[in-house]
């Protein structure tokens, strides 16, 4: 894996899935991601991409009553945080386009063992709305 830091490049790459999460398209979000996953492939960035449609997946299972597959993809998306942090990939654009300490902090916020109502306050969760981006780059 090559050290990389989150960049323009990437950030304009995850613009359409982080604009499906806002609007509660969880599966859209993962299945538009999962198109720049696969093609960093090579690169820690992905572990963003990877980070935030096992997010929406976990919100997708929370809306759905389904604790078991919430509870697994959390767990799953805490990993790929570590890994973002261990491979130093954070820049300012992480934080300022997708609020990422605040993302993070919701997703460590939900106990290792939780129950559906852990996940309300990241359910509602919104990144910085994806259509000014290109006014603030």
């Amino acid at each position: 894996m090559y050290r990389e830091k989150f960049s323009k490049e990437h950030l304009l790459k995850c613009q359409r899935g982080v604009e499906l999460f806002n609007t509660g398209f969880l599966w859209e979000c993962h299945e538009e991601l999962e198109g720049a996953w696969l093609e960093d492939a090579h690169s820690a960035v992905r572990y963003v991409y990877w980070a935030i449609i096992q997010v929406a997946t976990a919100i997708f299972h929370y809306q759905n009553g389904n604790l078991a597959g919430a509870q697994g993809m959390l767990h799953k998306s805490k990993e790929k945080f570590l890994v973002i942090e261990k491979n130093q990939v954070q820049s300012e654009l992480l934080d300022k386009f997708l609020q990422w300490k605040r993302f993070r902090k919701l997703v460590f916020n939900i106990p290792e063992k939780p129950e559906l109502s852990d996940f309300e306050e990241l359910s509602k969760f919104k990144f910085s709305n994806p259509s000014k981006w290109d006014m603030h780059l």
